[in-house]
C-alpha cells in the first residue's frame, strides 16, 4: 500500500500528538489524531486520563462538522464502550470518508472491530502507516494486552568500568544532574518502580517522580507510579522513606507465617503488601508481574541493585536496558552492575543499540535483547 508524502506527514504529527499522552493516559495506550480537510488541519487531539476523551472524539469536538473529511489515528479507534463511548461510532456519525490507522489495537476488546465497522458503514480504512512508531510508543500497552506481562525496563547508572556503587555501597551521585533529570523521565513513562531491599536499606530512597509536567511539555496531571519493594523475608522497616512518600507502595514478599505477621507494622504505616509464592526462597519475580499487569500496569521500571536486576534478566524478563555511562573509574573493588550467572563467552546475553545519545557529560544506551532471549 503506498501513501502519499502528505498522508506522512499528517501521521507524523499524530505521533506527535501521542507522545504527549505517553506520560498520562495508563492504563490506556497513548493515541494521537489528526482530521485534514482539504489539505488544511481542521482538528486534533491526543488521549486525555484514563475517563477523558480519547484522541479521536478531542479532534472531532476542535474540527466541527467533518463529511468528507480524512482521519489519521495512531492505533485503531476502539469499537466498544468503557469509561466513554467508541470511537468507531463518533466517527461514522461524523461522515468521514477516509481513516488511516497506523496500527491494529490487539485488545481483545477491539482487535479488528473497529476496522471493521468503519468499513461497513462505507468509510475507506488503510493501514500501516508509520506502523513501528506506533508500536513503539505503546510498547507496554501493546504487551499487556497480547502477553498478560508489562514491559519490563531496566535502568543502570554505572561507571566507565561497569561499577554501580563503592564496595561499601556508596552510590550517589553516579552520574550527572541531566542523567538523574532524564531517569525522572523514565519513571514519569512507567506505572510502577520496582526496587529491592537491599537498595532500600542502603539508599532509604523515596522513589518518587520528581518532575512536572511542564517539565515534561505535557498538559495533563502527572501521576505517581506506584513503588514496589520486593522483600522477600520482610525486612523493611515501618520508618522507611518510601513509606512516607505520596503514592502507593506495594511489598512484594513470600507467602509465610512470619513475612504475614511482620507485615501487620508495614500495613499500619501505609504500605499493600502482596504475598507471592517462592522461587528459591526467593519472590517469583513472573508472578508479581503478572500481579502488576492484572493491575493494568504497562510499564514497569527496575531501579534495583546488581541481585534484582540480575534476576530479571537471568529469569529471561527484561524487554528493555537503559544504562548511564558516567566518564568515571570506580575500580575493581566497586560493585558490579549485574549478579548473572554466565559462565563462557557463549552463554552471553547479546543486546541491540536502540539508541545512543549524550545527557549532560553522561552516555544513555537503550538497549534490547536479541529475540532468542
Amino acid at each position: 500500500m503506498k501513501f502519499s508524502a502528505q498522508d506522512h506527514n499528517m501521521m507524523a504529527r499524530a505521533l506527535q500528538l501521542a507522545g504527549k499522552a505517553c506520560y498520562t493516559t495508563a492504563p490506556n495506550p497513548a493515541v494521537g489524531c489528526v482530521i485534514l480537510s482539504n489539505n488544511k488541519i481542521i482538528g486534533e487531539g491526543f488521549t486525555r486520563p484514563a475517563g477523558g476523551n480519547h484522541a479521536e472524539i478531542e479532534a472531532l469536538q476542535m474540527a466541527g462538522d467533518v463529511p468528507g473529511c480524512t482521519v489519521y489515528v495512531t492505533l485503531e479507534p476502539c469499537s466498544h464502550q468503557g469509561k466513554t463511548g467508541p470511537c468507531v461510532q463518533a466517527l461514522i456519525k461524523a461522515k468521514v470518508s477516509r481513516v488511516i490507522v497506523a496500527t491494529e489495537d490487539p485488545n481483545p476488546k477491539v482487535s479488528g472491530s473497529g476496522i471493521k465497522q468503519l468499513q461497513d458503514a462505507g468509510i475507506e480504512v488503510e493501514v500501516g502507516l508509520m506502523e513501528a512508531q506506533a508500536r513503539e510508543l505503546n510498547k507496554g500497552f501493546l504487551k499487556r494486552v497480547t502477553e498478560g506481562n508489562p514491559w519490563v525496563l531496566v535502568k543502570m547508572a554505572a561507571s566507565l568500568d561497569g561499577r554501580t556503587a563503592m564496595a561499601s555501597g556508596q552510590s550517589q551521585w553516579i552520574t550527572t544532574p541531566a542523567a538523574r533529570l532524564d531517569v525522572q523521565r523514565l519513571r514519569a513513562a512507567s506505572c510502577a518502580i520496582i526496587t529491592g531491599i537491599g537498595t532500600q536499606q542502603m539508599d532509604n530512597p523515596s522513589l518518587t517522580l520528581r518532575i512536572t509536567a511542564e517539565e515534561l511539555g505535557v498538559e495533563d496531571p502527572l501521576q505517581q507510579p506506584m513503588r514496589v519493594v520486593v522483600d522477600a523475608q520482610m525486612q523493611m522497616s515501618a520508618d522507611a522513606r518510601i513509606l512516607q512518600a505520596p503514592g502507593l507502595c506495594v511489598i512484594a514478599t513470600l507467602d509465610k507465617p512470619q513475612q504475614r505477621e511482620n507485615s501487620k507494622a508495614l500495613v499500619a504505616a501505609g504500605a499493600e503488601v502482596i504475598f507471592l509464592p517462592a522461587q528459591d526462597e526467593h519472590v517469583d519475580l513472573r508472578a508479581l508481574l503478572e500481579v502488576l499487569a492484572q493491575r493494568d500496569c504497562n510499564q514497569v521500571m527496575v531501579e534495583a541493585g546488581a541481585g534484582l536486576a540480575g534476576a530479571f534478566i537471568a529469569e529471561g524478563l527484561l524487554d528493555e536496558l537503559v544504562c548511564y555511562w558516567a566518564p568515571k573509574l570506580f575500580g575493581s573493588q566497586a560493585r558490579p552492575m549485574f549478579d548473572l550467572p554466565i559462565d563462557t563467552i557463549d552463554a552471553h546475553l547479546a543486546l541491540s543499540v536502540k539508541d545512543m545519545r549524550m545527557v549532560g557529560e553522561d552516555i544513555k544506551l537503550t538497549m534490547q535483547p536479541d529475540k532468542d532471549y
